[in-house]
């Protein structure tokens, strides 16, 4: 059977379902070609952009990881994507929402933006995918999260902890920083440490804070298999939020971030671990980090848009097909 094509699906798309066909290396670049809209009446995900680097310690950049990741989803936006098996936008209605808009002259005032700019989505009856962005803006969407539903157990992919201690003088609020947040986010009650995990941590922190961490030593002893059991293990039935970031990969799978590592994941062992966590009641997922001025043919960014659609397969894998 021939594919009809069409193109701009972004803009021209009259159904929220189905992926479609059009020519990958053109046509206006939503996320996997989901209708750019902000009308949530019906829609199951959300995806958003949120373009902050200015909380970053080492090469800043990932302001432009949103773009990249949604340029780099439409080398995938063009049949069933493997292993799955099925289109999970014939179960979910997914669109792109764009990204949420702060004045980086007004550094002070941008946690808040981004609380506000998720409430919005989750407000509307939305799940949210988030394309960052450094990894403190999961710090604020964790926020938006907490006042709806409680505290969450975190499932966190990651070279480095990011929960290293940093106390503010009474009554400041905490540095925008993306090494602290998961400090302040256990801190404060925003996740359930005790149901948290990190994976692929290769950094050291004297301190967990009462997460659990199984670093990248781990995961290569004992395999994606182990791993995903090991997750599902500590999280349990309880709500959680899913946060990668992308220099949780080797620098020779991802060189398009900000703080490499070496010693890190494979993309398919990544791949591998996420497509195995069915069964954790995930309400949301942040990809971040992804920096293009230092990316290689575009790996980096594929990587991103290839764990953010296998989170989707995830989610849509226990849905039935509309």
């Amino acid at each position: 059977m021939t594919k009809k094509f069409s193109n701009d699906r972004a803009i021209t798309g009259a159904s929220l379902y189905g992926m479609g066909t059009e020519p990958t290396y053109a046509g206006a670049l939503s996320f996997m070609r989901r209708k750019y809209t902000r009308d949530l009446a019906g829609v199951d995900i959300a995806v958003t952009g949120v373009p902050l680097d200015t909380a970053t310690t080492n090469r800043p950049g990932t302001r432009f990881g949103p773009r990249a990741i949604r340029a780099a989803s439409s080398e995938l936006a063009w049949g069933k994507p493997w292993p799955w098996g099925f289109d999970p936008f014939d179960r979910l209605a997914v669109v792109d929402y764009g990204d949420c808009l702060f004045d980086h002259g007004r550094p002070e005032r941008t946690p808040e933006i981004i609380t506000s700019h998720a409430r919005q989505i989750i407000d509307g009856g939305a799940s949210l995918l988030t394309l960052g962005g450094d990894h403190y803006i999961t710090y604020p969407l964790l926020r938006a999260h907490h006042a709806v539903m409680g505290p969450m157990a975190l499932v966190h992919f990651d070279a480095h902890s990011d929960t290293w201690r940093d106390d503010p003088p009474p009554g400041e609020a905490p540095r925008i920083c993306h090494g602290t947040m998961f400090f302040h986010a256990a801190r404060e009650g925003l996740i359930d440490a005790a149901h948290s995990i990190q994976v692929g941590i290769r950094t050291h922190n004297d301190e967990t804070h009462g997460l659990t961490v199984r670093d990248a030593a781990w995961v290569h002893a004992n395999g994606a298999e182990r791993t995903i059991a090991e997750i599902k293990r500590v999280v349990g039935d309880r709500p959680a939020y899913l946060t990668f970031d992308i220099d949780c990969l080797d620098p020779a799978f991802a060189p398009g971030t900000g703080t490499p590592v070496c010693g890190g994941l494979t993309t398919h062992q990544a791949q591998s671990i996420l497509r195995g966590l069915a069964g954790i009641k995930f309400v949301a997922m942040d990809i971040v980090e992804v920096s293009p001025a230092y990316d290689v043919g575009e790996i980096t960014a594929l990587a991103g848009a290839s764990l953010a659609l296998d989170y989707l397969c995830l989610v849509a894998s226990q849905h039935a097909a509309k």
